[in-house]
């Protein structure tokens, strides 16, 4: 089973992500963690490369066919063998990342983002995924207040978070059946306990 976790800056993701896997582990679950950009040795190249603050010059076709290959990567030398092992792949990120930031933030063509992801992925669709959800006034703040490291997707303007949120939440409309939406703006335990509790669920219903 191939489950990803998205949401916008400040949702708390990667936090959340960590310790989502940490349980799953713990309760005997045969896990794969991975992250975008990165999850391979050249993934991880291609993710310094797109997060440098003194990228900011790099155009966003430029931008959006890094995150691919990258991403690419990952399919092949990670994602697919782990799948095809029957073993379950948790992603921090993946494709829908790219239709949220680069289709509705960046405001670059969708057919063509559709078009690259789906040679960069052969196709690969994840079962579930999980959108935390965040207010960008709280999740802006926390960005700014967490002592987390600026990266060049940070040097952006209010107007594009937005853009990026109302993305996700019409790619998760239009897919009801694949997304899961958690409120995030609630505390770190509260949203980690409904997450657990999403996740069993789906993986008891799997077996």
């Amino acid at each position: 089973m191939f489950i990803t976790i998205e949401g916008s800056d400040g949702s708390g993701k990667s936090t959340q992500f960590e310790l989502l896997a940490s349980y799953l582990i713990e309760q005997g679950y045969d896990l794969v963690t991975t992250r975008e950009p990165g999850g391979t040795n050249i993934g991880e190249q291609v993710r310094d490369c797109l997060h440098d603050v003194r990228n900011k010059m790099m155009t966003s076709q430029a931008e959006v066919l890094l995150y691919s290959a990258s991403r690419a990567q990952l399919v092949k030398e990670i994602i697919q063998p782990a799948l095809a092992a029957d073993r379950i792949v948790l992603s921090d990120r993946y494709y829908d990342s790219t239709l949220a930031y680069q289709g509705f933030g960046r405001q670059l063509d969708m057919e063509a983002l559709l078009s690259i992801t789906k040679f960069a992925t052969a196709g690969l669709k994840p079962d579930v995924t999980v959108l935390l959800d965040v207010d960008i006034t709280t999740g802006l703040s926390r960005r700014e207040t967490g002592g987390v490291e600026m990266n060049r997707m940070d040097l952006q303007a209010t107007a594009f978070y937005e853009r990026v949120q109302r993305g996700y939440l019409e790619l998760a409309a239009a897919e009801p059946d694949r997304w899961i939406i958690i409120d995030a703006n609630r505390s770190i335990d509260v949203v980690q306990g409904e997450l657990r509790r999403v996740i069993v669920e789906v993986l008891e219903n799997r077996e």
